[in-house]
């Protein structure tokens, strides 16, 4: 089983692939809207992320290019030969990494939250470094009470609990063990790609919500600036994780970039 390999849902030998990627402190689950709204049109690859859910006796180290690849070695070990690539903040730069890499391997991207490889952001890293410090002198336990209930990511979660499910993602959350946050090795350095994406030839949807951080909105608008193909969208009232908190409005966006971009599937 390769590195990060978590579970495909199959709808016909014959349906393109989707493969999904989700976030720091996520797992699979994050997806599981996208999965029902999908798994008609689409065989669906799950990937746990090294140091996550099912991956998470995975070694580190955790950087971009280091789980990157072990997205990528998924997929080839899935029989994933091209596929429509959807991820949510850290698995948004191990797509672009991967995509900038082999484009052939991907007919378009969807990334929510994205996150631009080689480019800082400064109030994300804060959280970050928040986040390990206390993982190391609190616990893990402590610091993911901190990371849900503070985070700004989480605000509309926070503030609309019912609605967005906010129970069942922290569930997701408590179900991180941190190794990502308690590595102490160093990972491959990540240099910007920009010249790389500004070559790249393929459909992008570039989607946040309208109450996301200002650090993932100054990405994405760099993104659209970059990609030639980007599409940006908001999605109202959404904060840091739209297709969690209103997953008909985003399946529905998606759905509806992807027969434009791809026609019917």
């Amino acid at each position: 089983m390769a590195a990060g390999f978590k579970a495909v849902i199959e709808a016909g030998e014959t349906a393109p692939w989707m493969v999904m990627v989700h976030g720091m402190s996520q797992d699979h689950r994050v997806f599981s809207e996208q999965v029902s709204g999908f798994k008609d049109r689409y065989r669906i690859l799950l990937i746990d992320l090294p140091g996550h859910g099912l991956s998470a006796d995975i070694p580190g180290p955790f950087g971009h290019h280091e789980m990157a690849a072990a997205v990528g070695a998924a997929m080839k070990e899935a029989g994933v030969e091209q596929s429509v690539y959807w991820a949510t903040h850290t698995g948004t730069s191990l797509g672009l990494l991967l995509t900038a890499a082999e484009p052939e391997r991907f007919q378009a991207l969807v990334l929510e939250g994205a996150v631009l490889p080689g480019h800082a952001m400064p109030s994300v890293d804060a959280e970050l470094d928040r986040a390990r410090a206390n993982a190391r002198e609190q616990g893990m336990a402590a610091a993911l009470q901190v990371w849900f209930e503070q985070s700004a990511w989480f605000d509309v979660m926070r503030t609309r609990p019912e609605e967005c499910r906010s129970a069942a993602h922290r569930e997701i959350v408590d179900g991180f063990h941190g190794a990502n946050w308690l590595y102490e090795g160093a990972a491959a350095p990540v240099e910007p790609i920009d010249d790389r994406l500004a070559e790249m030839d393929l459909p992008v949807l570039v989607y946040n919500g309208a109450k996301d951080l200002p650090d993932f909105l100054r990405a994405a608008d760099r993104l659209e600036t970059l990609l030639p193909r980007a599409t940006r969208a908001t999605v109202p009232e959404a904060g840091g994780s739209p297709a969690w908190e209103f997953p008909d409005r985003v399946n529905h966006l998606v759905a509806d970039f992807l027969a434009e971009a791809l026609g019917d599937v």
